[in-house]
């Protein structure tokens, strides 16, 4: 095996995670569905009306969550990203919805996505301007924080666009985070201030993760294989700066789950779920649950992989080594269990086998004396026990991943 990940940075990568945005929320990285990847910046309700950024879409995503087993799932947040305002604010300077495409506004969205046990996400900009354009939060954050909390906004997502400094960037997330914080309703604050802060400065995490409680690092994903590659790969080679801060109430964002749309096969779409476990990654889908495949919501809604997701000791994994184009990746877990990837990165050829020692594993703790070993995905079945000294041979398909648990004994 090559590049294996040194005793000392691992204990590093293991190390108590920084001071937590104390908000008391996203104690297990939060579980929801945003708009963005799939439905992007659709506005014209006549031409699309059942793909438009409207009061109806949220409305029928809302319904689908809670009859069709995804809130049930721990998918609680029904999130609107950008392009949901009108192009003004309103004569009191205050945000407001588009008033043909939410003609009830905000506040009733709201009621009608907690009547079906279901929260809230809103979208804005520290900027003056959103990405795209719509009004934005510069110079209004105490009021955009209290218009959302009167509203019953459950979480924010806040872009990075349009600030015009680093100063003016970096003022603008601690302003609303404290903004926020001092309506007194519990919301999510979701931020990509590392991502605009990294092409000019490497960001303070630990400055971070005391003002958010999710931040996103790299580009928006795509519906594709080689977004997820990326992604999975930037994390990776900067995973000696990013892993160690992660933990319950401020999490690294790998952006959303693409799973159920156009462009990944079956293989990548087990993939990124897999990955975005190991990572303990937010999991927000942006896709239409109104006409997803059978067998994307079991990918979904997979029981065995959102536990890995969700478990309560919330440290981040990493990868441990880099064999030609096998990667093994291990998460520590509750309990002195371990969530453990093969990722397999050829895209010619058909399944290959990779083998190695339960010994490498946990810094040679996983599986001391004994362990259990379960796969979780492409399918569940137990693998049995096996001792310290035991080798595992795992095959996997081009582009794809095997997800085990390790459970000592």
């Amino acid at each position: 095996m090559a590049a294996a990940v040194p005793g000392l940075l691992r204990a590093l990568l293991l190390a108590a995670a920084a001071a937590a945005l104390d908000n008391g929320v996203a104690r297990t990285p939060p579980m929801g569905w945003l708009h963005w990847e799939r439905f992007l910046c659709a506005t014209d309700c006549s031409a699309q009306p059942h793909r438009c950024v409207s009061e109806q879409l949220f409305t029928e995503m809302a319904d689908m969550m809670a009859a069709e087993g995804w809130r049930d799932a721990g998918y609680q947040y029904l999130c609107i990203d950008d392009c949901w305002a009108a192009p003004t604010r309103d004569e009191r300077g205050r945000l407001r919805a588009d008033p043909r495409r939410f003609p009830g506004g905000i506040q009733r969205l709201a009621d009608y996505v907690h009547a079906r046990g279901l929260k809230l996400g809103i979208y804005s900009d520290v900027g003056n301007q959103t990405c795209a354009g719509f009004p934005g939060s510069y110079g209004h954050y105490e009021l955009d924080a209290q218009t959302f909390a009167s509203w019953g906004v459950d979480l924010l997502k806040f872009d990075g666009c349009n600030s015009g400094s680093l100063e003016l960037l970096a003022e603008g997330y601690r302003r609303m985070s404290l903004a926020l914080n001092k309506t007194g309703r519990p919301i999510v604050y979701s931020c990509e201030w590392p991502f605009y802060l990294r092409p000019m400065q490497q960001p303070n995490y630990t400055e971070i993760k005391q003002y958010c409680n999710h931040w996103r690092n790299f580009f928006d994903v795509y519906d594709s294989w080689n977004s997820i590659k990326s992604i999975v790969e930037w994390t990776a080679l900067h995973q000696d700066s990013i892993v160690k801060i992660a933990g319950p109430g401020g999490w690294n964002d790998p952006d959303m789950l693409v799973i159920g749309n156009f462009g990944l096969s079956w293989d990548q779409a087990v993939t990124q779920m897999a990955m975005w476990a190991i990572m303990a990654a937010p999991l927000f889908m942006s896709n239409d649950l109104r006409r997803i495949s059978p067998e994307a919501k079991w990918l979904l809604q997979n029981k065995e992989v959102i536990a890995i997701n969700q478990d309560p000791l919330g440290k981040q994994g990493y990868r441990i080594t880099k064999d030609k184009n096998f990667e093994l990746w291990e998460r520590p877990l509750s309990g002195s269990a371990y969530a453990v990837a093969v990722l397999y990165q050829q895209e010619i050829g058909g399944p290959q086998n990779f083998s190695f020692s339960l010994a490498f594993l946990g810094n040679g703790l996983a599986c001391n004396p004994a362990c259990s070993v379960r796969q979780v995905l492409p399918s569940s079945r137990d693998w049995g026990v096996h001792s310290w000294v035991s080798s595992l041979s795992v095959e996997v398909n081009p582009t794809g991943t095997v997800l085990l648990r390790v459970d000592a004994l």
